[in-house]
């Protein structure tokens, strides 16, 4: 089978974030399907491009059997919310232009994978061209998300938004979801039939792990970090609006007179405001 990913957040071999599709497509091409993925320049942690793609609006990489073409996202994605909007808009015409002049042969499925809402419409467009139906995944639920963390306040947007959301799962083959909850929420709020939902989870493969595991020394990486004395909590993640890491700080800082220390590692939206509201 011949498959098209549609994935901004596609992860480089580098990157920290979720590897769910990464490790997907491995599988898939393992098994002796044919992935070709269209995905972004710019991570979500990130603000501006690597070097290798600079002044560039596709580059073609190999990852393992995958074929993964970077399309171009404006580096104005972590400046503000007009410039993440024009970055999710960026991605749509730059991976448009990828499906119907940079990607070769026929295909069998497309699948998308949501947020951003707007890949939607690059699947569409291409799933028309091309005569192939294509699977919309909910990775996390939009626009109620954007909605509940104060990132769209705007009332046209969030019209658009819902409207445009119910037009994706209309046009879907089949919706796939990765929780229960949203599960429920697709099939009373939102009115998608039953027939046309799935649900695969994510999951955690142990043996990416093992490697790391046989060499790693709990003991001795305490002592050299220094955290001997303290009861750690970490978290590792994205530093974005909708993590809101500052109730962490707020938690740190009724904590002061204990032992805990809180550690926070990723990068984001939001790091330099969490470093300064930590100093």
């Amino acid at each position: 089978m011949k498959i098209l990913l549609i994935h901004q957040y596609f992860l480089e071999a580098d990157n920290s974030g979720g590897s769910r599709f990464n490790e997907m497509t491995r599988i898939w091409s393992e098994k002796g399907h044919e992935i070709t993925v269209l995905a972004g320049m710019v991570h979500y942690t990130d603000s501006e491009k690597r070097p290798e793609y600079k002044h560039k609006r596709f580059v073609h990489k190999q990852h393992g059997r995958v074929s993964v073409w970077r399309c171009h996202v404006s580096e104005s994605y972590n400046v503000n919310f007009a410039g993440r909007m024009w970055a999710y808009f960026s991605f749509v015409f730059s991976s448009i232009r990828a499906g119907l002049f940079r990607v070769k042969g026929k295909y069998d499925l497309i699948v998308v994978t949501s947020p951003p809402l707007f890949v939607g419409i690059t699947a569409y467009i291409l799933s028309r061209f091309w005569g192939i139906p294509f699977v919309f995944e909910v990775r996390d639920l939009w626009p109620e998300s954007a909605i509940d963390t104060g990132v769209v306040t705007n009332r046209l947007i969030i019209k658009f938004a819902y409207r445009f959301e119910a037009f994706m799962y209309k046009k879907a083959k089949l919706v796939n979801v990765l929780t229960p909850a949203f599960r429920n929420i697709l099939l009373e709020r939102k009115k998608v039939p039953a027939e046309k939902v799935i649900m695969i989870p994510n999951a955690a493969d142990f043996s990416l792990s093992d490697e790391i595991l046989e060499s790693f020394d709990p003991v001795q990486f305490r002592k050299d970090n220094g955290l001997d004395d303290f009861f750690v909590i970490t978290y590792v993640g994205a530093h974005g609006v909708a993590n809101h890491l500052v109730q962490l700080l707020d938690a740190a800082g009724l904590l002061t007179d204990t032992n805990v220390l809180f550690q926070l590692i990723g990068s984001g939206m939001q790091k330099e405001m969490l470093i300064r509201e930590t100093e």
